[in-house]
């Protein structure tokens, strides 16, 4: 897509405001790892169960009447296809989701049910992108993408500067460094612009692990050939944009790779510590603590960015000793 403007701090400043507006703030946590105090961002309680609703309503909230009119079209495996759904059904606005045919069923159905018409596609043998294009050609829609937007990644970081404020509050140290759940890197470039003073780890499942690779490389390096199946559905980006590794590489950020069998211990630690449910996408930034890949420090925070599991496959985990 053409990128009509770089995000920026200001602009997730305004984001911020605007969310704030309309949404509670998700709670933020502390609980000890390896005798440290960490904070925990819930994302996962987020009206959708996920942070995407920040980005949404940012980025909706910005067409013009015209546009609005139009609708839009998106594309998403869950979470930014309720983010969508939700703002565009506030606003009052069509808007059409290509999601895959495998997303999980409760994330295909809390999508249709706040009124979106998705389209679903074949993630193996079909381009969720051209489909996208295609149907925002045909309707004179805008097409929002779920990380490669300036608004999108305002939107996001919007979390930063909530966890920043609450940790004042709480008279906790000021967010020394941050671990992120990433697919695209839509939240962890928001987040990255919203604290400036702040080391950025973003995380990831094994072989999904594009951003770390791309950061260490100087370059965007996509997702190789045949990558492992993961159970972290939301994290599934094979590569990330330009505008997202730019402003995470100009900051010099890290990143972790963590196994399905450390994603599953975190969503079982997330249960029985901070008593929420965290999709497996959600916990890997967890993962990534509590495998000892990121140290627990003063000011550590981690980003718990969505909520959306699968009941079964939860119950799974959570009955299960890896």
């Amino acid at each position: 897509m053409t990128i009509v403007r770089q995000p920026t701090r200001a602009g997730v400043r305004d984001a911020a405001a605007k969310i704030a507006a309309i949404l509670p703030q998700t709670p933020l946590f502390t609980a000890e790892i390896r005798g440290v105090p960490v904070c925990f961002k819930a994302e996962n309680l987020q009206p959708i169960g996920a942070f995407k609703i920040r980005g949404a309503w940012h980025r909706l909230t910005a067409l013009d009447a015209e546009a609005r009119e139009k609708g839009v079209v998106a594309y998403s495996s869950g979470n930014h296809a309720q983010g969508i759904a939700w703002a565009a059904k506030r606003i009052g606005i069509p808007a059409v989701i290509v999601m895959p045919a495998d997303a999980p069923r409760v994330k295909i159905e809390a999508t249709m049910a706040m009124g979106a018409e998705v389209v679903r596609y074949d993630r193996a043998t079909e381009s969720r992108e051209k489909i996208a294009a295609h149907l925002a050609h045909a309707r004179g829609a805008v097409l929002v993408p779920s990380f490669d937007d300036p608004w999108i990644i305002e939107g996001q970081g919007s979390a930063g500067i909530e966890a920043m404020t609450q940790m004042v509050e709480m008279k906790l140290p000021d967010p020394a460094r941050v671990v992120i759940p990433c697919g695209g890197g839509g939240l962890a470039a928001g987040i990255t612009l919203a604290l400036p003073d702040a080391q950025i780890t973003v995380a990831e499942p094994e072989g999904w692990d594009d951003m770390r690779r791309s950061l260490e490389a100087g370059w965007i390096e996509p997702v190789g050939d045949n990558p492992p199946p993961t159970a972290c559905d939301a994290l599934q980006t094979k590569e990330v944009s330009p505008l997202t590794f730019d402003v995470l590489s100009r900051r010099g950020a890290t990143g972790v790779a963590v196994s399905e069998a450390e994603i599953r211990d975190a969503q079982r630690w997330a249960a029985a510590r901070l008593r929420v449910v965290v999709e497996p996408g959600g916990a890997v930034g967890l993962a990534a603590v509590l495998a000892g890949k990121v140290d627990p420090e003063p000011g550590l925070l981690v980003i718990l960015s969505g909520g959306n599991a699968d009941p079964d496959a939860y119950a799974r985990v959570l009955g299960s000793r890896d």
